[in-house]
């Protein structure tokens, strides 16, 4: 058994560990990392780079079909759902050496492939080896939940860990639940020639814009998903291959099940209670400083408890390099951090939807609108699907909520102009070339200013005595 000394320990080498460990090291600190699964985490192995690269493929299916109206003769695919799965690993593969042990090793962390957990204050047994660390960061991120619907313990099911292993093409896929994941692996699926049926308790992407979301579920409709909303699982039967869940409206028979309801942090295995963390079933009890309820110890992404994304475990690693290397505050915000769903048309979201703004703000309130349909590039690549909505308060906007053809870049402009508190005149001014999706930022920006300049009565009078006096 050994006994490690060391400035900074990072528990889990997922999106925001990784960061830690690669920033404070490089800066000098004595870094130790565990890890006692896949390096990269959930993100790199099972989350967002293989859904979006099956996404991808299942984008190349759906072209194939989609071309008559520019003059392109429809073509049945003909999907090979397990070399689609090949491409989803050889993307894996091809991002993985950014994320591996020796890599970090390079960098000089101290890389030990075991599970962490604590055994007193500051103090973390991992294996044989005992690690005493003047900082922690826990960064062991989140796993699937399983809800207890009855008879689901009886029946094969998958979750977004253990779906990009299946080869077999399902005939039938159901479901369960119509958040982000279960939507883009109903649309992938969908696309790659499976029947796909889409179980919700409330409602589809119930987090997103009403309108904006509606417009994205009319197409997945569209493209043949059918979605049950206000429909619980109540009861699931069956065998491999033949799969039935009951729901208040009705019996959905499939061959394949796919559990999508939410997720949970991973902290049953970290014996926090020795640790003197307190947490509780939603994660890691943190400050706006991400300390927990030891200062020295630091709580970041899925496992603080907050937004699940992997962007937002990078900007916690940021925040944490900032108090542990130099000792300088640091406070999270939230106001600027968007997230997007990656279904065809795609939905993003930074600060509060128009719903939520209101509340907040009421009548200061101001929403600027621009459509997809014209847009001059929208319309040339048949992607006029779309809406962009900004929130506005006294000239700045406070929110942004975009469904549409590269939502997800978008959006990213949104950010940039809340966190600088950029006015809705500097986005106005910018130039973005022509013809261009990005032209939708610029045009909203437009849409705000326009009844104030052109239907009002002042502005028309000022207009009429400058055209009168001017030499």
């Amino acid at each position: 058994m050994a006994e490690i000394k060391t400035d900074l320990l990072v528990i889990g080498a997922g999106s925001g560990g990784l960061s830690v460990a690669a920033g404070a090291s490089q800066m000098g600190a004595d870094v130790t990392l565990l890890e006692g699964h896949k390096m990269g985490g959930d993100c790199l192995n099972y989350g967002c780079v293989p859904s979006k690269a099956l996404l991808a493929a299942g984008h190349a299916a759906h072209a194939m079909g989609a071309g008559a109206a520019m003059g392109i003769t429809p073509v049945a695919p003909e999907v090979d759902y397990a070399a689609a799965k090949d491409h989803v690993m050889q993307v894996i593969d091809q991002i993985a050496p950014v994320d591996s042990q020796e890599r970090f090793e390079g960098f000089g962390v101290r890389v030990i492939r075991e599970f962490g957990r604590f055994i007193a204050p500051r103090k973390v047994q991992a294996g044989e080896d005992i690690i005493t660390a003047r900082r922690i960061v826990i960064a062991t991120g989140s796993s699937p939940l399983v809800p207890p619907i009855k008879g689901l313990q009886d029946v094969p099911f998958y979750t977004n860990e253990t779906l990009f292993e299946l080869r077999e093409k399902p005939a039938h896929l159901i479901i369960i639940g119509g958040g982000p994941i279960g939507m883009e692996m109903a649309q992938a699926h969908v696309r790659l020639g499976c029947k796909v049926t889409v179980i919700e308790a409330m409602q589809a992407l119930g987090k997103d814009d009403p309108e904006l979301a509606a417009i994205a579920l009319e197409n997945l409709r569209a493209e043949g998903v059918e979605i049950l909303e206000d429909a619980p699982a109540q009861e699931i039967v069956g065998q491999a291959g033949n799969i039935a869940v009951e729901t208040p409206k009705g019996r959905v028979q499939g061959t394949h099940l796919l559990m999508a309801v939410g997720r949970k942090p991973n902290i049953d295995a970290l014996d926090l209670n020795k640790g003197g963390i307190a947490h509780t079933g939603k994660g890691i009890t943190v400050d706006e400083s991400l300390r927990t309820s030891d200062r020295k110890v630091f709580a970041i992404g899925d496992v603080a408890g907050g937004m699940q994304f992997t962007h937002v475990a990078g900007y916690h690693a940021g925040l944490i390099i900032r108090q542990a290397l130099f000792g300088l505050p640091a406070k999270e915000m939230t106001a600027h951090i968007p997230w997007a769903t990656y279904t065809d048309p795609e939905i993003a979201q930074v600060g509060p939807t128009e719903e939520q703004a209101r509340q907040i703000h009421g009548d200061k309130l101001e929403v600027a609108r621009f459509e997809y349909a014209h847009n001059d590039r929208a319309i040339a690549t048949r992607r006029t699907t779309g809406l962009i909505k900004v929130m506005v308060v006294k000239g700045r906007p406070v929110g942004a909520s975009i469904v549409g053809h590269q939502a997800g870049e978008l959006i990213a402009t949104w950010s940039l102009a809340i966190v600088n508190k950029v006015k809705m005149s500097g986005i106005s001014a910018m130039i973005a070339p022509y013809p261009t999706i990005a032209e939708v930022n610029k045009r909203a920006a437009g849409a705000y200013f326009s009844p104030k300049l052109f239907d009002n009565l002042r502005v028309k009078k000022v207009v009429r005595l400058v055209q009168r006096y001017l030499l």
